[in-house]
């Protein structure tokens, strides 16, 4: 067994499951395949129950390549305390990747031809700051960036309120390799939410940031995640959120029912708003967002933008892929008339929107 629940919760499961032979968490993955080498010549093995502090394999490569794009991991684990979430107590602390190590799996990364890469953590404006680095992000982007020339898109996922600097929007603004693509988690919008939640409050601040960089950068797409029915909203603190999303006209968003973990700070806050209302309060977001996002698309028509081609459909000259706008597995899709292999960046022209998705022809 091996993930989030193999280390959280290793010692229930070995009791629960007897015939599991190894048991990995989350932190000592690259044991895995010496493991199984031990089980398939029949060696008894450790259930591994004694793990140490996260760290990184020497040499081990953090990345993950599906087509032409590959997320890279810059840091993993999580220094905060919002009260919902339960990663630092499985994930341990904020522990940032040597920085040769990252430019060396970049480094890669562009020999294999990748032309997308998605540099993730838990937090990336967090990175570094384990070491005492006030700005590391900026520092690691600066310094990856020239290393690899030959990837055209370089995507920040996962970005922390209150943590996006003038250095990084300056960054982001100047650079053609440094997607204009802001990936900022909220989860509210209600000052008093937030506090409860252990979360960012200054919402002022958030609105000066996202107008800031808009202005600065014109083809910003802005993404957030939220999170209705927390213990402490109520539907006076909902419906400012609802007005938050109006007046902040997101490009991409993601709505989740709040549900209680297990060890986390919110357990003792019971779970007081029903099942029915968290779904009736996601349905008005995402219905809100539909139509906010589809009056937004329209401006695309007409337009050109490179698409980075994920699937293909010879026989009916369809290719499908992604446009800077979208990150891989959570934002829309480009369906064009066309030709092109998996990997390849192609340019396609819109003729016609939805919510989120795009359709057009090969240029």
């Amino acid at each position: 067994m091996t993930g989030c629940l193999a280390e959280r919760w290793r010692e229930n499961l070995l009791k629960a499951h007897p015939g599991v032979d190894g048991l990995i968490g989350t932190r000592r993955l690259e044991d895995l395949v010496p493991l199984i080498r031990q089980l398939k010549v029949g060696s008894k093995v450790s259930p591994y129950l004694d793990y140490p502090a996260l760290q990184y394999a020497p040499g081990a490569s953090y990345t993950t390549i599906q087509g032409g794009s590959s997320y890279l991991k810059i840091a993993d684990g999580c220094h905060r305390s919002c009260a919902f979430c339960a990663i630092p107590g499985i994930k341990g602390s904020l522990v940032s990747r040597p920085i040769e190590d990252i430019l060396r799996d970049a480094r890669f990364l562009q020999e294999v031809g990748v032309n997308e890469i998605n540099l993730i953590a838990q937090d990336v404006t967090a990175y570094g700051a384990d070491r005492g680095e006030t700005d590391g992000l900026y520092e690691l982007l600066c310094k990856l960036m020239p290393e690899i020339p030959d990837v055209p898109w370089l995507r920040l996922l996962y970005t922390y309120p209150g943590m996006i600097t003038d250095n990084l929007i300056d960054l982001m603004a100047n650079s053609e390799q440094l997607l204009p693509y802001l990936d900022i988690p909220l989860q509210h919008a209600d000052p008093e939410v937030l506090r409860s939640m252990r979360r960012p409050s200054d919402i002022d601040w958030v609105r000066r940031t996202i107008n800031k960089m808009r202005e600065r950068i014109p083809d910003l797409v802005v993404r957030t995640t939220l999170i209705v029915g927390f213990p402490t909203e109520t539907e006076t603190s909902f419906e400012e959120l609802y007005k938050f999303v109006e007046e902040m006209q997101f490009d991409q968003m993601g709505v989740f029912t709040y549900s209680p973990e297990i060890g986390t700070l919110a357990e003792n806050l019971g779970d007081p708003v029903s099942t029915e209302e968290k779904e009736v309060r996601k349905q008005r977001l995402m219905e809100l967002q539909s139509r906010m996002a589809l009056v937004k698309k329209q401006s695309l028509i007409g337009k050109t933008l490179d698409i980075l081609v994920e699937g293909v459909d010879e026989e009916q000259e369809v290719i499908i892929g992604r446009s800077y706008r979208d990150a891989p597995e959570i934002d829309g899709l480009v369906v064009a008339n066309g030709r092109a292999a998996v990997g390849d960046l192609t340019p396609v022209t819109i003729e016609s929107v939805g919510p989120y998705d795009l359709f057009g022809s090969q240029s």
